[in-house]
């Protein structure tokens, strides 16, 4: 692990730091805040998965989380989205696609599969550092994300009910093998048999069996992708069927942006620590 910078906030330490990833083949970048709590022994982690275009920095600079994360004690981490490195393909024409835009999965097409394996970096190569050089209790984890990072989020916790104490999204993409701005990359990356996408859906996991015990959803009324890409009513549905626990609030008038998600971010973060 290196380190990137690190500052005081809140009485804590906000952290940016990279390593090596053998997963995705390049240099990997990610944020951790750890709270004032964790000079006295490890601490509850609460994983944050950002959308389509960001990196660690978006929710780092305008989530709002670190006052309420310090008062709470829990360690935050922000992964990246993608793979990044000049050798990483990409495709520069557009931005639901490649770099910035990993959604959570290993590719199992090329030439993606060689860089684009964001599931096995998250859960299996980014907690080993966090365990190794961090006060970090990994008994007690929740995940959390918005957008495309609510989707991986979503899908996560349903697949590693044992490992996630808790999970929410703010305005996730709740169906992606079927939603218009992502489509397009299950197809690229997990080739044609849609079969394989529904490992990667977070409704179709719930069809297959998955389940978690509560989900904690927020949703702009305004957000200009709700009818399009977004959908969270198929998750309501698909959760009742399966006597899944959803909270579901749909705050008007609010959009797609951090403005919405800093306004709730102390509401989620609430959850996570009852839970964790």
């Amino acid at each position: 692990m290196n380190l990137v910078s690190e500052a005081k906030a809140h009485g804590g330490t906000q952290g940016v730091y990279s390593m090596h990833s053998a997963a995705c083949g390049t240099e990997m970048t990610f944020a951790v805040y750890m709270p004032p709590q964790a000079a006295n022994g490890p601490c509850p982690v609460l994983w944050y998965l950002s959308g389509l275009t960001c990196t660690h920095q978006n929710v780092m600079d305008k989530g709002e989380y670190r006052k309420r994360a310090a008062e709470l004690g829990l360690i935050i981490v922000c992964p990246d989205t993608s793979p990044r490195g000049d050798m990483v393909p990409d495709d520069v024409t557009n931005w639901k696609f490649g770099k910035g835009a990993g959604f959570y999965l290993d590719a199992t097409e090329a030439p993606w599969n060689e860089n684009y394996r964001m599931q096995t970096h998250i859960l299996a190569e980014l907690p080993a550092v966090i365990e190794q050089h961090f006060a970090a209790d990994l008994s007690r984890q929740g995940i959390f994300g918005h957008s495309m990072g609510g989707h991986g989020a979503l899908t996560f916790a349903l697949k590693h009910p044992d490992r996630f104490k808790s999970c929410s999204a703010f305005a996730p993409i709740v169906q992606p093998s079927t939603a218009d701005w992502s489509v397009g990359a299950f197809e690229r990356y997990l080739g044609k048999d849609e079969e394989s996408w529904r490992r990667h859906d977070a409704t179709r996991l719930i069809e297959d069996g998955a389940r978690f015990d509560a989900f904690l959803v927020d949703q702009g009324t305004a957000d200009s992708f709700l009818d399009d890409g977004l959908r969270p009513w198929l998750l309501e549905a698909a959760c009742a069927a399966a006597d899944i626990d959803l909270t579901l609030r749909m705050q008007e008038g609010y959009d797609h942006s951090y403005n919405f998600i800093s306004t709730f971010m102390d509401d989620h973060l609430d959850w996570h620590a009852e839970r964790l």
